[in-house]
């Protein structure tokens, strides 16, 4: 006993004369040591990283907890290609104090989508920033066993025959909008010029809130509700995965309109309990019929209501983000916009047939022109898991220790020519022998919300995979097919002189082009009424 109280009056004599020597410095010194520790720490760090076989390599930085956040936060495809050459498909970077390990390519898709529960959470990976966007209780807010059956509470509203019921009131809203929008006003003018970063989130939000959320949901769109929804989506910016509630007017615009749209919500449920007016309209009575979980709990109201909010904001980046650059890649393809017209007018008999959703299974190229969209522009350029306990990587003697973070990114797989043959070439024909996804198929898996393929393998998955491969992909094809199956059929367009496809803007959440994107339109025939 008295030896160790040596030793520790040892430490804490030593202390007070190291505290001693630092204060009798001058200030600047004192700042220069204060301001060079970290730095110093940080390099010590990365050299004792170095030498351990069992991690994957680091890639080198100089600023401690940032580590590589500004070339990873500003161009993510390069910044893999650079570390791939360097380390091969398995490396790790610090981001904002995280650890990510990247495991590079369709083993890598493998390793992670089908990773183990016990292994790797999306939840712990999310949570921050989707919960105050969605709200509580639900999505990554809650196990994954909840999540899983609030995506098999979905699944009515988005079966066969839902989506049979949707295509006329899509084709509604987009006539609507080609009517009543200032962007279009298409029964005043034959031609004008649109941001498609403007028009595209709107027709998104509208068609699917006219689908998804019922009539009464979508008349409250043409009022200054709608913006509350884009002050949601401004909450999706990086800095929240880590500080989700700083003080920013982001963040607080985003807590309003959270708390805005689901009171909506919530009145409307309430509304048709008191009225017992709950039929199978959309996806509120839905839930309303069947949000109860195996183990009894029932849903409440608040988390129906965010629920409703979370499966919304779910499609309404990815959509507006893949219509917008289908029209900005088909802007500089005239002759792809001809191939695609004469495609409807032979299957909608020289347009005197509407789009319904069995003549869109007849559209191959339509499709495919979807297809490749996604594939040069994944929604999401990174996808993760935060690690639960070390984890073994196949083939390799690197362990992946807890609370590290695993990242894949099948975007940057659908841009490598092993994969895709010239592969930032916009070619709808590169699918002309494969129409079905070529992430379909094979041994099926059902995780409680349907059965989907089990095997992450493909190059091509810009819908995730695994248990959390989005549930609304189905639902995606069809939105993107009635708006650009009526675009094609309705207008020509093009750019403005001198300018060509923008390039993408990784700042955001979801790959976006950059801004302002115009593209200028007229219309096919100019005494037309919409």
């Amino acid at each position: 006993m008295s030896e160790s109280h040596s030793i520790v009056g040892k430490v804490v004599e030593c202390g007070s004369a190291a505290i001693s020597h630092f204060l009798a410095l001058s200030l600047a010194q004192q700042v220069s040591i204060v301001v060079a520790t970290p730095f110093i720490y940080n390099l010590v760090w990365q050299l004792l990283y170095s030498f351990r076989s069992d991690r994957p390599p680091m890639v080198f930085h100089w600023i401690p907890w940032f580590g590589s956040a500004i070339p990873y936060g500003t161009r993510p495809y390069e910044f893999f290609a650079e570390c791939q050459a360097k380390y091969g498909d398995i490396f790790s970077f610090v981001l904002l104090g995280k650890v990510m390990t990247v495991y590079l390519g369709t083993k890598g898709h493998e390793f992670v989508f089908n990773a183990k529960l016990a292994d790797v959470s999306a939840e712990a990976a999310y949570t921050h920033l989707t919960t105050p966007v969605f709200g509580k209780g639900v999505i990554y807010d809650c196990p994954n066993s909840r999540l899983m059956e609030q995506k098999k509470f979905c699944k009515g509203a988005l079966s066969k025959e839902a989506f049979q019921s949707y295509v006329p009131l899509m084709v509604e809203e987009v006539y609507k909008y080609f009517r009543t929008s200032p962007n279009f006003n298409m029964n005043e003018k034959s031609s004008g010029k649109i941001d498609v970063m403007v028009t595209q989130p709107e027709m998104t939000i509208f068609t699917a809130s006219r689908t998804l959320l019922g009539k009464e949901m979508r008349d409250k769109l043409d009022t200054g509700f709608a913006y509350l929804f884009g002050d949601l989506d401004k909450g999706f910016i990086p800095v929240n995965f880590v500080f989700p509630n700083l003080p920013l007017a982001v963040n607080k615009k985003r807590d309003e309109a959270q708390r805005t749209i689901s009171s909506t919500y919530i009145s409307l449920i309430e509304e048709r309990r008191k009225n017992n007016d709950i039929q199978d309209r959309d996806l509120i009575d839905s839930l309303m019929k069947n949000s109860t979980y195996k183990d009894g709990v029932k849903m409440t109201d608040q988390e129906i209501a965010n629920l409703l909010i979370g499966v919304l904001m779910g499609g309404q980046h990815t959509s507006a983000a893949t219509s917008a650059w289908a029209l900005l890649h088909l802007a500089e393809r005239p002759d792809v916009q001809q191939e695609l017209y004469d495609e409807q007018m032979r299957v909608l008999d020289n347009g005197k047939k509407e789009v319904t959703y069995d003549l869109l299974q007849q559209m191959p190229k339509l499709n495919q022109m979807i297809k490749e969209t996604l594939r040069l522009h994944h929604p999401l350029h990174s996808l993760f898991r935060k690690v639960m306990r070390d984890i073994q990587v196949p083939n390799t003697s690197y362990v992946v220790p807890k609370n590290y973070h695993v990242l894949v990114s099948p975007g940057y797989c659908h841009l490598q020519d092993k994969y895709f043959p010239n592969a930032h070439t916009f070619d709808l024909h590169r699918w002309d022998d494969d129409p079905a996804s070529s992430s379909s198929g094979g041994e099926q898996v059902d995780y409680g919300f349907g059965a989907i393929s089990k095997g992450v393998s493909s190059p091509y998955l810009p819908f995730g995979g695994g248990r959390h491969r989005c549930i609304g992909e189905h639902f995606a094809f069809l939105q993107l097919g009635v708006l650009m199956s009526i675009f094609i059929r309705t207008i020509k367009w093009r750019f403005p002189e001198g300018k060509t496809v923008p390039q993408p803007d990784f700042q955001s959440m979801v790959t976006l082009p950059i801004g302002p994107a115009e593209v200028v339109w007229g219309k096919r025939n100019p005494e037309q009424k919409i």
